[in-house]
């Protein structure tokens, strides 16, 4: 154990260094280098993997972010002064928890900043796949559009249509309370049903099987985490529940949907459209999805918004200070909690 940390209340007594992955917003980045001996990466390019081991190797906070995979091995391999990991974003299924958990590194990151900025993504899609705006977008750009028309370009209503939310936390809620006001049916499936009082409050409808749900909405929109069990739950089978002209909507992970199954079941035109701001193999995204008319592919933007990124930054700082301090930090990771 480094010097500087108290092995009893595991307080540090000097400056804490930390290295950050990822090019932050300049505020955060100015109040880090204020207040640590922060590492900072202003050229943007994502960290390979030896430069991840050796940034964890001699420091106290690493602050990666979903672009890092920080696995077992690294943090295996991580030099004993790292005692946090302060992710930067609030999905953690990038980092090993169960490997923090065994180095007693503790592991924080940045719940409900970006609730808004991704619900309000998701509704555009909701909105745009079934009313084909992609393509409309592409045929104005490229000097096709021949004018109104009757038939012309035509969508789908989306009030009275049934939305399918897999996923009911804050951001799936996010979802369902503007949807409701679009005036969408809102049915959901949850690891755990919500209160009534909730339910009763976004009109949500539960589905405990999650293949009656697929079965029964015209729209369906993915907003749970990827874990063993949810990694590619969306597969061949699951597409061909759906009704003939559904939409799938990802703003999540990639990873959740399995690709291929999807581009079939687009490609045979029983996926009328997709909205997706997620894929299995970041930043590469699959040609036939590009030139699907109706698919709109979106570069990760979810959480792409000046106020959610300044907001996460001074969520990473906060609680960086609070574990210096030798506090709990507040959005301490309870998957990983040190004990």
């Amino acid at each position: 154990m480094p010097d500087h940390v108290d092995t009893t209340t595991r307080r540090i007594t000097g400056t804490p260094k930390i290295a950050v992955t990822r090019h932050l917003m300049p505020s955060i980045e100015h109040r880090m280098s204020e207040l640590f001996e922060a590492e900072l990466n202003t050229g943007d390019i994502p960290f390979s993997r030896d430069q991840l081991a050796a940034a964890m190797s001699d420091i106290d906070v690493l602050v990666p972010t979903v672009t890092d995979r920080i696995d077992r091995e690294l943090i295996e391999k991580a030099g004993d002064r790292l005692r946090l990991i302060a992710n930067f974003g609030a999905g953690t299924d990038h980092i090993d928890l169960a490997a923090a958990r065994d180095r007693k590194i503790m592991v924080t990151n940045t719940p409900g900043v970006f609730t808004d900025d991704t619900a309000d993504l998701a509704m555009q899609m909701i909105i745009g796949v079934p009313r084909r705006v992609r393509e409309g977008i592409s045929l104005v750009r490229k000097g096709k559009w021949t004018g109104w028309a009757p038939s012309g370009l035509l969508g789908r209503q989306i009030g009275g249509k049934t939305l399918g939310i897999i996923g009911m936390g804050r951001i799936g809620q996010a979802v369902a309370h503007r949807a409701r006001a679009f005036g969408l049916k809102i049915a959901y499936h949850n690891r755990h049903r919500l209160p009534l009082a909730v339910e009763t409050m976004l009109g949500a409808e539960f589905y405990d099987n999650q293949d009656d749900l697929i079965a029964s909405a015209d729209i369906v929109s993915l907003h749970c985490p990827a874990t063993e069990k949810t990694i590619g739950f969306y597969d061949e089978r699951r597409f061909g529940l759906m009704k003939e002209g559904a939409c799938l909507i990802n703003t999540a992970r990639g990873d959740l949907v399995d690709q291929e199954a999807m581009i079939a079941a687009l490609e045979s035109g029983h996926l009328v459209g997709a909205g997706l701001d997620v894929y299995p193999d970041e930043p590469t995204v699959d040609k036939r999805l590009i030139a699907h008319p109706n698919v709109m592919t979106l570069p990760h933007i979810g959480s792409a918004t000046v106020e959610g990124r300044e907001a996460s930054g001074e969520k990473v700082i906060a609680n960086i200070r609070f574990w210096a301090d030798g506090h709990r930090p507040p959005d301490q990771v309870l998957d990983a909690l040190v004990r």
